[in-house]
């Protein structure tokens, strides 16, 4: 439940600027939600898969996002640069997320 909190408040902070397209939102928020189905749903592994699944491509997407609409260094304010580090932030902790979901995965009888 704390991997889905932090990264949750991490895109909320990420997306504070309208720096990041919506398409930004939209695949971090979706990925959430199919995460807290998958701690509601303690027995389903297609639930944790998904989530796993979801976690690993938003770390695509990310560095897709993040290295196309980074801003010029004559366009970074404050509250910018803490969107934009909050954001790299959630990226920097998504392969730490990928494992201990990986580790759900296993202890629900995954292969």
């Amino acid at each position: 439940q704390a991997i889905i909190l932090v990264h949750w408040l991490l895109t909320v902070w990420g997306c504070m600027n309208y720096m990041l397209p919506l398409s930004y939102a939209w695949g971090n928020f979706s990925v959430l939600a199919v995460g807290i189905w998958a701690i509601v749903q303690r027995d389903s592994l297609d639930a944790i898969m998904m989530f796993l699944t979801g976690l690993l491509l938003t770390v695509l997407t990310d560095i897709i996002h993040i290295s196309i609409f980074y801003p010029s260094h004559d366009f970074l304010s404050d509250a910018k640069r803490f969107s934009i580090g909050m954001a790299i932030f959630s990226l920097l902790l998504k392969p730490v997320s990928c494992y201990l979901v990986y580790r759900m995965y296993q202890e629900r009888g995954g292969e």
